[in-house]
């Protein structure tokens, strides 16, 4: 299986997403600094996931979500999720 996923970074709140053959591997890498991309922005939080049967076939969905489109999809798709972060952390403050 093959994946194409979503992190947030609990730092700037902002999303990163990536594809990758193994997805656990791949959020040990974020999480140990072995990410340039990511090393800055931790910590990181696995909000999304796809399951995909080629690795083309995940490179492409991750290429989807990074455009405008595919941004809007993936806020559409975790609403009610990401108000709830909103609001708590509002409330910490």
């Amino acid at each position: 299986m093959n994946y194409s996923y979503v992190l947030l970074s609990e730092q700037d709140g902002k999303f990163y997403i990536g594809s990758t053959g193994d997805l656990r591997a791949r959020l040990q890498k974020h999480s140990s600094d072995v990410v340039r991309s990511t090393a800055h922005r931790r910590p990181l939080r696995l909000i999304y996931y796809e399951g995909c049967l080629s690795i083309d076939d995940a490179r492409r969905r991750e290429r989807y979500l990074k455009t405008g489109r595919g941004g809007r999809y993936l806020k559409q798709r975790l609403a009610s999720w990401l108000a709830d972060i909103r609001s708590n952390k509002l409330e910490r403050h």
